[in-house]
Parts: structure tokens; C-alpha cells; sequence
């Protein structure tokens, strides 16, 4: 009689899924805006004008969690999918990486913004408390939320076949590439922004991301949390000076994490845990 061994993490979510990952995530964004883009007209008259507030653009921005979701449920059940969900309260990690979340970000922004001109010269955005609450709010049910797929279900894949860096690198490309549609349209933050600084800035972040989930042991929360600080609100305009300086921070924390960073033994696989 054959012995039954448990089923590898390959077998539970194999790597070639990373294929409709991609798909599901760009058909939806990608379909989405591109409607906007191709037939603005028809698009504002059936649904209203496009804005970063738009239902339709919440939609879009959480195409990466509604491909991760769609594809560990069929493939795990709900079993699996609460397993790849406990991920959300994985908060242990360094006490330096805390410092960076809760420090480091903002201290890019200011300083970025002190370069930029308009650390003193733009007034505070929010006329009143509810008004900064209802912005942090919104930005904390919006792009952290890409995490659950990003993070939570593309970066372990990549990993069980690239090093740290060349997976971060791999999916920053992605991810800035995901991104474009959004520069074509009016009425969205980044269509008031160059595309080439954000581009090489989305690499930069996904490799600092990288070696943070990689240390917190695969926590989407902390990817999350991650996220969230690079939309905080209360930060001021740092464009594009904030993403010279990531840049400059990727190459510290490669340095720093030269040991892991280039050794695919070190990057956490587990899409569930």
C-alpha cells in the first residue's frame, strides 16, 4: 500500500497560475479604463464621469484581490482560502522595519517634499477633522487592498522560481505596467503625474516590499500597511522627488539584505500558510 504524503505548497497553488492571475487582473483593470479611455462618452453616460472615487475605479484598483480570490477558492475551497487569509494578522517582524513603516515613509515624503518646494508653501488639504477621516478612510479600502494579490498571491509564486530581488524586480515592472491605463485619464490622481518617475518608483517600492514580506515571513498585512503609508493623505506633494529617494532606499535595503535579497532559499513561497 502506498504511503500518502501531504500535498507540497506547488501542488495547492501551482505556479503556473500566476498566468490567470495576470490575466484576470488586466482584463479588469485594463478592460475598465480602457472603456473609458476608447468610448468616454458612452462610459460617462452610463455610469457617470470617471474620478478616483468611482465605483468602477475601486473595481479596478482591487482586480489583483478579486484574481487572488477567484483563483484560491476554486482551487482550495473555503477551507484554503481562510488558511491564505490568516495571513492578514501575521504582524510579527523587526523593530526596524516598524521604524521604516512608521518613521522612514513619512520622512521620504517631507524630505521629498522640502526638495520639491512645497513643504511649506501648500496649505493642510482637510478643512476639518471628518474630512481628514473620511480621506483616510478611503485610502486605507483602496490601494492597500491590491496587496491580497500582489503580495499575497503573485510575489510567493514568483519566488519559488526567482531569488527576492529578480521576483521584486519582476513584479515592480508588473505592477507599474498595471498602473498605465490611469495616466490616460482625467479625473484620476495619477493623470497629474509623469509616468517614467512612477514606473521606476513602482520597482523600487516592490523591492523594498520584498524583502519586508520576506521578513515578516509572508504577512499581507505588513504589505498592506506598506501600501497605505504611500497614500497617506497627511503627506505632502513629494512628486517626483519621493520616488528618487525610494530609489535610493531600495539600494540601501538591498545592500542591507545582500545576504537574502539574491538567494531564492530565502523568499517565503506560502500562498497558503
Amino acid at each position: 500500500m502506498m504511503k500518502n504524503t501531504p500535498a507540497t505548497e506547488e501542488h495547492q497553488i501551482p505556479f503556473n497560475l500566476i498566468i490567470p492571475f495576470l490575466l484576470i487582473t488586466f482584463f479588469l483593470t485594463w478592460g475598465i479604463l480602457g472603456l473609458y479611455i476608447f468610448l468616454p462618452d458612452q462610459m460617462a453616460s452610463l455610469f457617470g464621469q470617471i474620478t478616483g472615487q468611482h465605483p468602477l475605479f475601486f473595481l479596478a484598483v482591487y482586480a489583483p484581490a478579486i484574481a487572488a480570490f477567484i483563483l484560491i477558492f476554486t482551487q482550495k475551497g473555503v477551507n484554503g482560502f481562510q488558511k491564505y487569509f490568516s495571513r492578514v494578522f501575521m504582524w510579527r517582524c523587526s523593530k526596524a522595519w516598524y521604524a521604516f513603516l512608521f518613521v522612514g515613509i513619512p520622512l521620504v515624503f517631507y524630505i521629498g517634499a522640502a526638495f520639491k518646494g512645497t513643504l511649506f508653501s501648500e496649505p493642510f488639504p482637510f478643512p476639518n477633522v471628518p474630512a481628514l477621516l473620511m480621506a483616510l478612510g478611503l485610502a486605507a479600502i483602496k490601494g492597500p487592498v491590491e496587496e491580497f494579490g500582489w503580495r499575497g498571491f503573485a510575489l510567493p509564486l514568483l519566488q519559488r522560481k526567482f531569488a527576492p530581488i529578480w521576483a521584486g524586480l519582476i513584479l515592480g515592472i508588473i505592477w507599474g505596467l498595471w498602473h498605465a491605463p490611469a495616466f490616460l485619464l482625467s479625473g484620476t490622481q495619477q493623470s497629474a503625474w509623469a509616468f517614467t518617475p512612477f514606473f521606476f518608483g513602482c520597482i523600487a517600492l516592490s523591492i523594498i516590499v520584498t524583502a519586508l514580506f520576506n521578513a515578516s515571513r509572508g504577512s499581507i498585512l505588513l504589505s498592506a500597511l506598506f501600501h497605505y503609508m504611500l497614500m497617506n493623505p497627511v503627506f505632502p506633494d513629494a512628486q517626483p522627488y519621493d520616488t528618487y529617494l525610494f530609489v535610493l532606499v531600495a539600494l540601501l535595503v538591498i545592500w542591507l539584505n545582500r545576504k537574502t535579497m539574491f538567494f531564492k532559499e530565502s523568499g517565503f513561497t506560502k500562498v497558503i500558510p
